[in-house]
């Protein structure tokens, strides 16, 4: 009976709003069906799905559905991924986790955001705590979910630390969780996940690496 019910939610999802697997985009369920979703309904879908995409998250009931996504996007999350990985790696501070790897919260939401960093305790991985830090790249139809509805989750969860990246604007928008505005960073980050040590990063460089037609740099 729930397949049923899904799959009919996909046709009518697919027939009304004219999916362009070339394009990135978010689509929000409850615009179509007036209901809440369950973490069982969502977790049929994922074991339904063929390969990690499209990506399947519910924040407070609300379905959010977000296809594979395009190549500076990806491009983006993967050179972030190996300037973090290098670092937390060096001070063993954690392990990062790329999307649509699962980040556990409040129990009936289910997030996969484009990158997260899992905290080590003594040099032991501890997925159980909350993660050190959050990422998600801008699409084209995700601003509103990336900054509204997953921020004010992330905030409400305590993550210490939440980042926007806009590759349009070519900046960052950093969030913690008692902010009621984000900082805008266009020229240098500093992330400080312990007393004692921070990751730097040059945004205009990161963005300038990232439109280069060659290939990304070694880190």
């Amino acid at each position: 009976m729930v397949t049923a019910i899904l799959d009919r939610e996909l046709i009518v999802q697919s027939a009304e709003l004219h999916f362009d697997s070339r394009a990135e985009q978010i689509m929000s369920m409850p615009a179509l069906r007036p209901r809440r979703w369950t973490i069982d309904e969502v977790e049929l879908l994922i074991d339904q799905r063929q390969g990690m995409s499209p990506r399947y998250e519910l924040v407070d009931g609300e379905l959010l559905v977000t296809p594979a996504p395009s190549e500076r996007h990806q491009r983006i999350v993967l050179r972030l991924a190996l300037l973090i990985q290098r670092f937390v790696s060096r001070e063993g501070i954690g392990e990062i986790r790329l999307g649509p790897s699962l980040l556990p919260l409040t129990s009936g939401e289910r997030f996969e955001p484009d990158l997260h960093v899992v905290p080590a305790v003594d040099g032991r991985l501890r997925p159980d705590l909350h993660s050190l830090l959050v990422c998600e790249v801008l699409s084209p139809r995700s601003s509103r979910h990336d900054r509204i509805t997953k921020r004010r989750a992330f905030q409400r969860n305590a993550i210490p630390e939440y980042w926007i990246i806009d590759g349009d604007a070519e900046a960052f928008e950093i969030w913690h969780p008692n902010d009621e505005r984000a900082a805008l960073v266009d020229d240098r980050i500093v992330w400080q996940p312990s007393v004692t040590v921070a990751f730097e990063l040059d945004v205009k460089q990161f963005f300038a690496d990232i439109a280069s037609d060659s290939p990304l740099p070694a880190v």
